[in-house]
């Protein structure tokens, strides 16, 4: 587990979620496998939108393949949170992404993941070069060297 945690300006893109009634779980805190669809959510809403991802009929779709998440504080119903999304590692058909939920208008994250979408052919399920497109957006989001 990290011993820093990270902050908004870690991450070139942030995405805003509305946490939901169902999201809480028993302790009165969001569900700690809720945070993944969250990671997702951002992710893919920012390959659709910049990366032109066509995730209903296109003839490519990402597959995430590995994730975790460290938690630093707790979040509930009705938090308004954003989602902090970078690229790590871009390769030819994987994306490493790092990710951080953050409560609206802190600083500091509440939990920390990684993930790592595999591009592939939707009718044969190998991997596939990035498209030209989502690769594109995908620069976007890396942290300069």
């Amino acid at each position: 587990m990290s011993t820093s945690k990270p902050t908004r300006s870690d991450y070139p893109y942030l995405h805003a979620i509305t946490t939901r009634w169902h999201d809480n779980d028993i302790y009165g805190h969001v569900n700690n496998v809720t945070y993944y669809s969250y990671f997702d959510s951002a992710v893919n809403s920012w390959l659709i939108a910049e990366g032109g991802l066509d995730i209903h009929t296109g003839d490519q779709v990402a597959f995430v393949v590995s994730s975790n998440c460290d938690y630093f504080a707790p979040i509930a119903f009705p938090d308004a949170i954003e989602i902090g999304v970078k690229v790590a590692r871009l390769g030819s058909s994987s994306v490493h992404y790092e990710l951080a939920v953050f409560k609206q208008g802190r600083e500091e994250a509440c939990a920390a993941g990684r993930f790592v979408h595999v591009f592939v052919d939707r009718a044969s399920n190998t991997a596939f070069p990035i498209p030209n497109r989502c690769r594109a957006a995908l620069e976007r989001l890396m942290d300069p060297i």
